[in-house]
């Protein structure tokens, strides 16, 4: 007997949008798309208007940033880390 259910849809990854995404990391609308612009995080683009995120792909590339960074100032000598900046946090 087969165990393959033919009544069930196949997985399909879902795409946020723009204000969707910005709710889930708790940023703004504007933070998003500016880190999509600066290439920080992967985004597809639609139309000149219209940006969806892959939510996996966008925590994977947050997350590679954030250990490179933790790398760096690892090895930087802490009087040099006097303040620090949103871009520090990703």
């Amino acid at each position: 007997m087969n165990d393959v259910s033919i009544d069930q849809p196949p997985t399909r990854d879902e795409f946020l949008t723009a204000r969707q995404l910005a709710t889930v990391l708790q940023v703004s609308e504007t933070t998003v798309r500016r880190l999509a612009q600066k290439g920080r995080i992967p985004s597809i683009r639609l139309t000149p208007r219209i940006l969806r995120f892959h939510l996996q792909s966008v925590r994977d590339a947050l997350n590679e940033t954030h250990h490179a960074r933790s790398r760096r100032t690892a090895t930087q000598d802490a009087s040099e880390q006097t303040q620090l900046s949103f871009s520090d946090l990703l």
